[in-house]
């Protein structure tokens, strides 16, 4: 993620070699309670799966993630919040190699919310908006935080 963000605002940036060593490493950081953000890129479901139309490799990556899951809610902490997101479409099904358009999704975890349906959202700043709000930094972007839904 620090060479999306050109490094700015990010303190330490750990490289992994796939999405199985970036859920590893994840939870390793939430084990280390930082005080800000913990912001990890399965970039495996983009780039190795999803614009190679690898429908096996897809369904297999998945089922590894949802194996891997119960590790990420378990070190959620008391006033943590978990976000799972996807910023676009991937359908690995669908032709040709390029995004598709469908719905991105979110799933939100912790804060002792009993499961809320957030809906259909304006868009991705909503959680830009949200991630703002929960660590109590400024925003004046697009969007609108949804953690109040969540508490």
């Amino acid at each position: 993620i620090d060479d999306i963000y050109d490094g700015r605002g990010i303190d330490e940036a750990r490289k992994t070699a796939d999405a199985e060593e970036g859920v590893t490493r994840t939870v390793e950081a939430m084990h280390e309670r930082p005080d800000g953000l913990v912001f990890t890129n399965l970039v495996d479901f983009d780039a190795v799966y999803g614009h190679r139309r690898d429908v096996d490799g897809y369904g297999a990556a998945l089922a590894r993630f949802d194996a891997r899951l119960p590790e990420l809610t378990n070190a959620v902490g008391p006033d943590d919040l978990l976000l799972l997101a996807s910023d676009h479409g991937n359908d690995p099904t669908w032709p040709g190699t390029d995004h598709t358009r469908e719905h991105g999704l979110v799933l939100a975890y912790g804060l002792a919310s009993a499961g809320v349906e957030l809906g259909t959202r304006g868009g991705f700043s909503d959680l830009g908006a949200t991630v703002a709000e929960a660590l109590g930094a400024p925003w004046d972007g697009a969007g609108a935080s949804f953690l109040s839904d969540l508490r």
